[in-house]
């Protein structure tokens, strides 16, 4: 945020009204404020603040049925229609494993909630929303005409904060990220080392931990047999020939706070200016490709054979967008995702970072 004096919970409110059509993320960055805080000065008015307990959330929002689960980063928005179901809770790590919604959510990360009413003409749009501590949206819930409304109306009661201030404190962004360099000395022998010896991809992240190295320096470091570096329009040519060939495919958007995850294949692919945008009957996405710096396809071994990733990180060196072939455990890479990926226009690899 930058240094101005924030509005006022009134002056908010009025700038939301006389800005009707602004989307919230645009509209708070207008105001130098977060998106939390925009909706936080609704409290009393058009929303109600619910306890990020993402344990009671997840197993109440089975009885709602069907609804729209969104998750989004900076330059990129994954929205999926489908019922919470097949969920394990955890203090650290929560799932949801459902046929349509597949998330991996970090609740430690969740920090402010709220139930939000929207009138839209006649219309009354309902939503749940759940914001990091610096204010920055991590997920959200919202519900269809299909929804059980006694369900969401019980579950928002069940959540409700005796907190209903039209204030909310907020902290600074997290530092460092996954983009930044930690200081590491890890050699390249090492990581291809222990890089070679991966049976699971799961394990990625372990390795990157151990060796403090970023995702994306691994990934410039490591050689490339296992991770060469592509057109950055390798994204769209992705999207097409995926389309054309209705190939099952396994799109990952996140940020600290979850992760969402749709599989199989896609139909509709619409650019519109900078973004690309996936308008399938229960999966959208909208992906800014000018926020996209580099795609690298990534190979991994697994115990059954290694399986290929792309994955577009933004200037940070953050990770936007990842992609797989679909796949289960014990199976091994789809043949054609991995003939689209090892055959996508590459670019040379910049010096090692």
């Amino acid at each position: 945020m930058d240094q101005r004096v924030k509005p006022s919970p009134e002056e908010i409110r009025r700038a939301r009204k006389d800005n009707p059509k602004m989307r919230e993320r645009d509209l708070a960055a207008q105001l130098g404020i977060s998106e939390a805080e925009l909706v936080a000065a609704h409290c009393g008015v058009a929303a109600v603040r619910v306890e990020p307990r993402v344990n009671d959330l997840l197993t109440g929002l089975e009885a709602v049925g069907e609804v729209l689960a969104l998750t989004r980063n900076e330059s990129a928005v994954h929205e999926k229609i489908g019922v919470y179901d097949k969920v394990v809770t955890g203090n650290h790590n929560a799932m949801v494993l459902g046929e349509n919604i597949d998330l991996r959510i970090f609740p430690k990360v969740w920090a402010h909630g709220f139930a939000v009413e929207k009138r839209d003409g006649g219309e009354i749009r309902r939503s749940l929303q759940f914001f990091d501590a610096a204010g920055e949206a991590v997920h959200k819930v919202h519900l269809r005409p299909a929804s059980n409304l006694y369900a969401y109306q019980k579950l928002v009661a069940s959540l409700e904060s005796s907190n209903q201030e039209p204030t909310v404190a907020i902290l600074p962004s997290a530092a460092g990220g996954e983009g930044e360099a930690e200081g590491s000395v890890a050699t390249i022998d090492d990581l291809r080392d222990r890089w070679s010896r991966m049976t699971d991809v799961h394990q990625f992240f372990g390795m990157l931990k151990t060796l403090k190295l970023s995702r994306r320096e691994a990934v410039r470091m490591v050689g490339q047999d296992y991770a060469w570096l592509l057109d950055n329009d390798a994204v769209r040519a992705m999207f097409h020939h995926a389309a054309e060939g209705r190939m099952p495919i396994m799109c990952f958007v996140g940020n600290r706070g979850c992760i969402q995850i749709h599989s199989g294949p896609i139909q509709s692919v619409k650019p519109m200016g900078p973004w690309i945008n996936v308008l399938d009957e229960t999966f959208h996405l909208h992906l800014r490709t000018d926020h996209v710096h580099e795609v690298w396809a990534v190979r991994k071994p697994t115990k059954d054979g290694h399986v290929t990733s792309l994955e577009a990180y933004d200037a940070n060196g953050g990770m936007i967008i990842q992609f797989f072939g679909k796949r289960h455990e014990g199976e091994s890479e789809r043949e054609d995702w991995r003939f689209l990926a090892e055959n996508l226009p590459r670019i040379p690899n910049p010096t090692a970072a």
